[in-house]
């Protein structure tokens, strides 16, 4: 089969109008995301986000995260683009902030394509160059986390009675919260920080330090993004890689987020085994329903290159060491 008829030809092009684009809509939700998650980034370090006053201190969270998450978003948009596959602008979702209830602010960002993918070779470059490009940013946004840490100021600021020998705050009320680490994160943290001389705050803190939480938050995204099934990212590369086992991998990936999901609720029969975690039960129906765990075949079957599955490789890697069992911890008191 000749190149020109593995392609995909359009009568229209792959952006005819404005209208079609919908940049109003598009613009409207960035704008309405930077403000929740601004929000969100006020709330992180302890102040009250109902104080308009208090915003621009939430600015370094959301300009940050909105960087991670359109760099993704935008990684998959300019590659539909180089194989001629329509796509939308990034749809930012935004998330309202409630006071005493922490959250993100956003529930991340979406593009969609239009036209189908013509490819494996287009729909593996399209599925991993929004994990890669915001895998990377995230680990550049760590990396300057840990090397520009506060003092303890910083931290007393907001808890005015926090135990840097118990890594506690006595006597306070709330949800005791931590976030699961990673091998990248815990690599990293070892490698650019250094207890002796400065203080690291603990996973109970790491929220209230802007970058490391943005930064933490990238790599859970990335590596939700990365699982290999359906019409996640993850699918996508492991679908251009293994046509014939993508399938069996999907479901046998889809079943150990589940056994992950119901080792969370083994703490409400008084087995607390530190591992698991109830939000991967939540994120199972999400992919059997909507995401769903086969992916759909491309017009052109075309094996891809070893380029690209040394990229597929690393990539896998990359999936390996984000992702945490358990990403949200609950801590006894």
């Amino acid at each position: 089969m000749s190149e020109s008829t593995q392609r995909f030809e359009y009568a229209e092009p792959l952006f005819s109008t404005a209208h079609e684009l919908k940049i109003p809509l598009h613009v409207g939700l960035f704008l309405i995301t930077l403000f929740t998650t601004t929000m969100a980034g006020v709330e992180w370090i302890g102040k009250n986000p109902l104080n308009l006053l208090n915003l621009g201190s939430g600015l370094a969270y959301s300009l940050t995260l909105l960087l991670i998450l359109g760099s993704h978003e935008f990684g998959h948009f300019f590659y539909s683009l180089k194989h001629r596959v329509k796509a939308t602008l990034p749809y930012f979702i935004p998330f309202p902030v409630i006071p005493g209830m922490l959250n993100f602010g956003t529930l991340g960002a979406v593009i969609r394509t239009k036209t189908p993918v013509p490819s494996r070779k287009a729909i593996f470059d399209i599925g991993v160059s929004g994990p890669i490009v915001g895998w990377i940013l995230s680990i550049l946004v760590l990396i300057f986390g840990f090397t520009h840490l506060p003092s303890r100021s910083y931290l007393l600021e907001i808890h005015p009675g926090y135990d840097f020998a118990t890594n506690s705050v006595p006597g306070t009320d709330g949800l005791p919260l931590a976030f699961g680490s990673s091998i990248i994160f815990k690599l990293l943290e070892l490698v650019f920080t250094n207890p002796h001389t400065e203080f690291v705050p603990p996973m109970s803190e790491i929220y209230h330090y802007p970058f490391l939480c943005v930064g933490w938050f990238g790599l859970f995204v990335t590596a939700m993004n990365l699982l290999p099934v359906g019409q996640l990212d993850g699918g996508h590369m492991i679908y251009a890689m293994f046509p014939n086992a993508h399938r069996r991998i999907a479901r046998i990936f889809f079943f150990l987020i589940l056994l992950i999901g119901l080792f969370g609720l083994l703490p409400l029969v008084g087995l607390d085994t530190g591992f698991g975690w109830t939000g991967w039960l939540f994120w199972c129906l999400i992919l059997f329903f909507v995401v769903k765990l086969n992916h759909p075949p491309v017009f052109d079957p075309s094996p891809i290159d070893n380029r690209r599955k040394v990229v597929g490789w690393l990539t896998i890697l990359i999936f390996v060491v984000s992702f945490s069992p358990t990403p949200f911890i609950i801590l006894s008191r």
